[in-house]
């Protein structure tokens, strides 16, 4: 059997639960099936997500305590080989900044770093963070990120643009190419059908950059997917992975890349909801095992999604 290509090698900081898939549960088992190597930082362990109905028990990683993390990494040389670091919810300014200090000394060790970063704010109009991390990701980590997967109400927040339509998501987008952000991916936006939308389908949006030396406005991908009703937790997670992994897998191919990840996306959640529906997913935890092959071999010959540049 010949040896398998290892695409890249992620550090992942994120939350983490011994039950179910949120965070890093959710991250780095799709990263590793698809061919990465993956160091997590758990920035919190719980017994399970904090939807649960009796509460969770756990403790959450303080800054001191990460910044020890890294400093044995540095002291046995383990930070050199870095490809993509890749963050999800964080609760405070505190751990925040620390997660950009780590993210310097990283880069300073791997300056081609690609920084994927999932700005968990909150959704629908409700922030699930301190309102004052907002300023933090809008004034010092959209500078140093090169992907990032807002939703819509993070989008707002972060860019000070309203989105109603295409023309204000284009708004919104190159306040934050303006800020230095190479790639924005707009992962869920519900526009009215006379605004854009697709009425009871899923609408994605992509902005990206041109590189240095290249003219014109950035490149809009749009995608339109099946809406799949009910609230499912980890989703977020696992779509900045999968974006993570086909990005680097489709060489930059953001056409591709969209089409395979939001594929296995919609498989995954496919299957969630039918479990829901039959009784056999009491806790709502979104099916990772069972889809494995839907994450590694996404359908896209199915024709699940349509994906079209604007």
């Amino acid at each position: 059997m010949g040896v398998l290509a290892v695409w890249g090698r992620v550090l992942s900081i994120q939350s983490h639960t011994v039950h179910g898939y949120v965070g890093n549960k959710s991250a780095v088992f799709p990263l590793q099936l698809l061919g990465f190597d993956v160091d997590p930082i758990n920035s919190v362990q719980f017994s399970n997500h904090t939807g649960y109905k009796n509460g969770f028990k756990g403790d959450v990683l303080n800054g001191d305590q990460l910044k020890d993390l890294v400093k044995g990494l540095q002291a046995n040389d383990l930070v050199k080989d870095y490809t993509h670091m890749l963050t999800g919810y964080i609760g405070s300014v505190s751990f925040l900044s620390q997660v950009l200090d780590v993210h310097r000394v990283v880069k300073e060790a791997c300056p081609e770093l690609a920084y994927f970063c999932d700005p968990v704010l909150g959704d629908k109009g409700k922030l699930y963070v301190p309102e004052e991390l907002v300023d933090v990701y809008r004034e010092r980590v959209i500078p140093v990120a090169t992907v990032l997967t807002p939703n819509q109400f993070e989008l707002e927040l972060l860019s000070k643009v309203k989105v109603t339509d295409l023309t204000s998501a284009k708004h919104a987008f190159a306040a934050l190419h303006a800020r230095g952000v190479q790639t924005v991916i707009l992962t869920s936006c519900e526009l009215p059908p006379d605004a854009g939308g697709q009425g009871d389908s899923l609408l994605l949006l992509a902005s990206v950059a041109r590189g240095k030396g290249e003219a014109g406005p950035p490149r809009l991908f749009q995608a339109v997917q099946p809406k799949v009703e009910g609230h499912f937790t980890g989703t977020g997670d696992l779509i900045a992975a999968l974006f993570l992994a086909w990005t680097v897998r489709t060489n930059g191919d953001m056409l591709a890349a969209i089409r395979k990840a939001c594929t296995s996306m919609h498989c995954v959640v496919s299957r969630t909801k039918e479990a829901i529906d039959a009784g056999r997913n009491a806790n709502r935890e979104i099916l990772l095992i069972e889809s494995r092959k839907d994450i590694e071999e996404p359908d896209v010959d199915a024709d699940i999604i349509n994906v079209t540049t604007v």
